[in-house]
């Protein structure tokens, strides 16, 4: 299972002309500065300083914007004490997909509890591992009780992974990078059932991204850490992953490529699977995306 805790990473800053613009913080540079996504910037010129609205504060916090990185992403400076998630607990609500709508103002202390797994604990992503939101404490115990361990990675979701493919070659599209962490302790435990002959079953997506990373480069797992940017789509073969959960995912997506290629390693054949599948979900009324249904593929 992937333990990322979701951040409350989206945020809303002024400009000094008064001018609104929407930000999603994605990472925290070794210089101290962010990549931001930043909306309504078009205008917007390095050195410019904006005023992030706070929640819970009547004084704003500032970033100075410092470089055009293109593609809306930008380079920007904090200002003021305070790590990242000390500021963006300040002034950040949850970064819910955009087809859950909230007004702006909107308290979200109910989005931050919800769109998490039961198991989050390792802060950094922009958003939730959400094959993980259909498990709970009482399924986790029943899984241990049925003689089934479990054992946890680490992928901070960034917001590339849900990004739609535009281009014709898939072998053209360029994944976001996004940071991993793999434990000693999660290393034995798989080592362990792949030498015992045991399935391996990813929760989600983003465990089959961490473990097939991994596994092309050795043939036994090692603890590591580090950034992937995998892009797995048909025909790929699978060196690590036995079974997935995973929900339904959107259209054109580089998710519903990996999944596709899942149903049938190795060849191409997996595409009219999956697409039966969906057709399967819509008729039987299957609620899709981040709070909707999962299946199993094995």
């Amino acid at each position: 299972m992937n333990d990322t805790l979701v951040i409350p990473a989206r945020f809303r800053c002024t400009r000094s002309t008064g001018g609104r613009i929407e930000g999603l913080f994605l990472r925290a540079c070794d210089s101290g500065q962010w990549e931001v996504m930043l909306k309504n910037a078009g205008r917007c010129r390095p050195g410019e300083s904006l005023a992030m609205i706070a929640s819970d504060s009547p004084d704003p916090r500032y970033i100075e914007l410092v470089e055009n990185l293109g593609r809306g992403r930008w380079l920007v400076a904090p200002t003021g004490a305070g790590d990242v998630l000390d500021i963006l607990q300040s002034v950040g609500t949850t970064p819910l997909p955009p087809y859950i709508h909230r007004d702006a103002g909107d308290d979200d202390s109910d989005d931050r509890k919800r769109y998490q797994t039961v198991y989050a604990s390792r802060p950094g992503a922009v958003a939730a591992p959400t094959a993980g939101l259909h498990f709970t404490g009482e399924l986790l115990d029943a899984l241990n009780d049925a003689g089934i361990s479990t054992c946890c990675l680490t992928l901070h979701v960034g917001a590339g992974t849900f990004l739609p493919v535009k281009t014709a070659d898939l072998a053209s599209h360029r994944m976001h990078t996004e940071v991993y962490e793999f434990s000693p302790e999660t290393a034995r435990a798989v080592n362990s059932a792949r030498d015992e002959g045991r399935r391996i079953v990813a929760v989600g997506t983003t465990v089959v991204r961490v473990l097939e990373t991994l596994a092309a480069r050795a043939d036994r797992f090692a603890p590591a850490s580090g950034t992937t940017d995998i892009f797995i789509y048909p025909p790929a073969e699978f060196r690590a992953v036995d079974a997935l959960i995973t929900n339904f995912h959107l259209p054109r997506s580089t998710l519903l490529m990996l999944v596709s290629a899942f149903c049938s390693p190795g060849s191409t054949g997996g595409v009219e699977m999956i697409l039966a599948a969906y057709r399967h979900a819509v008729k039987s009324g299957y609620r899709f995306f981040s709070y909707g249904d999962a299946m199993l593929i094995e």
